[in-house]
C-alpha cells in the first residue's frame, strides 16, 4: 500500500489559526473549499508517494538531516501568489530568509530524488479556487496587511492518512 508524505516547518498554533482565518474567507467568499484541508505551513520538501513498507528508510533519511542549527525567525509579510490560470494559488508571503533556504538544502540532501523549486509560502487558496475567484480574491488579498512573525526550531515529517498526520520531528540542536 502507498502513503504520501513531506517535510515541512510548521507556526505555532495561534499562527494557524489567523491564518484559518483567511483560508475561511477564501471558501466561503470565493467557493475554495479545498484551502480548509491543510493546516498553514512551509513545504521544504513537496509530497511523495512511496510504500508503506519502505517507511522505515524514510524515516531513516528523516533522521540524517543535518539539523545543528540554532533556531531562527520567519517573517510572515502579506500575501503573494502564482497566476497559474490552471492552478492558480494564493498565500502568505515569508520574507526572504537565509536560514530557511539552508534547510531547505539540508533537507534536500538527503531527500534529492525529485526536482523541484524552492518558493517559500503558506498556502491560503489553491486547487478548486477557478481562476475567475482567483481574480476577485486576489484584488482583496494583494493589498492586505497581515504581519507576523514565529520561531522555527525544528522539521516535521508528515504522513497522509485521511489527513496530513505528524509521524516524526526533529528538533534543532544548536551549533556546536
Amino acid at each position: 500500500m502507498k502513503k504520501m508524505y513531506f517535510i515541512a516547518v510548521y507556526p505555532p498554533e495561534e499562527i494557524i489559526e489567523e491564518i484559518k482565518v483567511f483560508k475561511r474567507d477564501l471558501a466561503i467568499s470565493y467557493d475554495n473549499s479545498k484551502a480548509l484541508k491543510n493546516e498553514a505551513h512551509i513545504t521544504l520538501f513537496p509530497p511523495f508517494s512511496r510504500e508503506l513498507k519502505l517507511e522505515e528508510d524514510i524515516h531513516i533519511a528523516f533522521q540524517k538531516i543535518n539539523t545543528q542549527l540554532l533556531p531562527f525567525e520567519v517573517e510572515l509579510n502579506g500575501f503573494g501568489s502564482f497566476p497559474n490560470p490552471n492552478n492558480p494559488v494564493i498565500f502568505v508571503h515569508p520574507e526572504d530568509n537565509i536560514h530557511l533556504i539552508d534547510l531547505y538544502h539540508r533537507v534536500k540532501q538527503q531527500f534529492n530524488f525529485t526536482q523541484y523549486s524552492f518558493t517559500p509560502h503558506m498556502t491560503v487558496g489553491y486547487r478548486n479556487l477557478t481562476w475567475e475567484n482567483y481574480l476577485k480574491a486576489w484584488e482583496k488579498y494583494e493589498h492586505k496587511e497581515y504581519k507576523t512573525k514565529f520561531l522555527v526550531n525544528k522539521i516535521i515529517l508528515l504522513r497522509h492518512d485521511e489527513n496530513w498526520v505528524p509521524i516524526a520531528e526533529k528538533s534543532f540542536k544548536g551549533v556546536i
